[in-house]
């Protein structure tokens, strides 16, 4: 049997990757192909191409690489068209597989995509187009399914898979032994983007942030976790701070330097609900260039960018009133903040330095955020393998 995949960026490599050990449990043998990364090319995963050609974001730094991801949707349908998997899924991503899972669709393939699509947050048009490209949604969070349902689309809950990879209770004195790091004394990881963008947006703000506060707190050490094909960006960064020996760049090994630190100051997306779940205060910061954040800044419907501000929002905040317009919604005052978030202009190193240096300052206030983020964690937690794998072969037998 045939599955068909197409995963966008390191964060749907991931979570394919626990998806791929799923489906090869209940179908030792299943052949898998599409458009992968690593941690799907080790569970022996096809990659006709690589996950890196879908990684990009925002509306202007789409445009130079359009046609070439305009061909490969085109390439990739032909293929499939022609191979007739048993059913597509696609892996987020859902500017680049919701044309080509409706595509499929229309031509009788079985699609399925994995994650919802954030339209409860922004962008709301995104439902429109999930109706059109999925017949059946698998869903991160609990409140999804529901919302979908509205949209009379059908979807499960399965949890996150990261919920059930990542321990309850991490140790962070065995991860600061594996690193080479001292046993006492603070530990800040500096988490600026797996995508080049990020890097260029975050990344000097990030180290001229950690310069200042060692500045405040000399003895604080620095680790910045990175994937490969980033590592020489980053570590001229890195030699460029000043920081000299208390800052080390790491080759991957971001859940080793989140379980070591005492604070993150990260880049808004998949890592910061990977730090909530090792139950680590953050500073959330996100930038890209000026119009593009205006662009997608009208259409944000939510006060919070963060996932763990998000996931541990009232519920009765994630639905937009009557008449409330999508701006409004986006500045709703009083809106309960777990971790500070700061975007665009705000995220300067000054304000990133302040924001470390206070939950540095404030042991009860990391106490109760961790509490919260454990409550988080059992929300999450769900036998995301068998939950995902009863939905397909269910979709399956159709």
């Amino acid at each position: 049997m045939l599955l068909a995949l197409a995963a966008g960026e390191a964060s749907g490599d991931l979570l394919a990757g626990h998806l791929l050990d799923a489906l090869k449990a209940r179908w030792p043998g299943v052949r898998t192909a599409g458009i992968g990364g690593a941690e799907m090319a080790a569970r022996g995963f096809e990659a006709w191409w690589p996950v890196e050609k879908l990684s990009v974001r925002g509306y202007l730094e789409v445009l130079p690489r359009l046609p070439e991801l305009l061909r490969i949707r085109r390439q990739l349908g032909d293929r499939l068209l022609a191979e007739r998997p048993a059913l597509f899924i696609g892996v987020d991503a859902p500017d680049f597989n919701f044309g080509l899972e409706a595509r499929l669709k229309s031509a009788g393939l079985k699609t399925l995509h994995f994650v919802s699509p954030s339209f409860w947050a922004w962008r709301p048009e995104k439902l429109r187009k999930l109706q059109a490209a999925a017949d059946h949604v698998l869903c991160l969070f609990p409140f999804e399914p529901a919302l979908l349902a509205e949209a009379g689309i059908a979807a499960s809950y399965v949890g996150h898979p990261l919920a059930s990879v990542i321990p309850m209770q991490p140790d962070r004195a065995a991860a600061r032994r594996a690193l080479g790091l001292p046993g006492q004394g603070s530990v800040v990881a500096l988490l600026p983007g797996s995508r080049t963008a990020e890097v260029d947006h975050l990344g000097s703000r990030f180290f001229k942030a950690a310069a200042l506060v060692q500045q405040a707190l000399p003895a604080t050490k620095f680790i910045v976790p990175t994937v490969p094909r980033l590592l020489p960006r980053v570590q001229a960064l890195a030699q460029a701070s000043g920081l000299g020996d208390a800052i080390a760049v790491l080759p991957g090994q971001s859940h080793a330097a989140l379980a070591a630190c005492d604070v993150t100051l990260i880049a808004s997306g998949t890592a910061t609900l990977e730090a909530a779940l090792f139950k680590r205060p953050m500073v959330i910061a996100y930038a890209m260039p000026a119009l593009s954040y205006r662009l997608m800044r009208g259409k944000r419907q939510l006060p919070w960018i963060g996932l763990p501000n998000i996931l541990c929002a009232p519920p009765d905040w994630l639905h937009r009133p009557p008449g409330m317009t999508a701006h409004q919604a986006a500045d709703r005052p009083g809106a309960p903040f777990v971790v500070p978030e700061l975007v665009q202009d705000a995220a300067t190193p000054e304000a990133l330095a302040r924001a470390v240096l206070d939950w540095l300052a404030a042991p009860e206030k990391i106490a109760a955020t961790e509490a919260r983020f454990a409550a988080l964690h059992h929300d999450l937690r769900r036998d995301t393998a068998r939950l995902a794998t009863d939905a397909i072969e269910t979709l399956l037998a159709r």
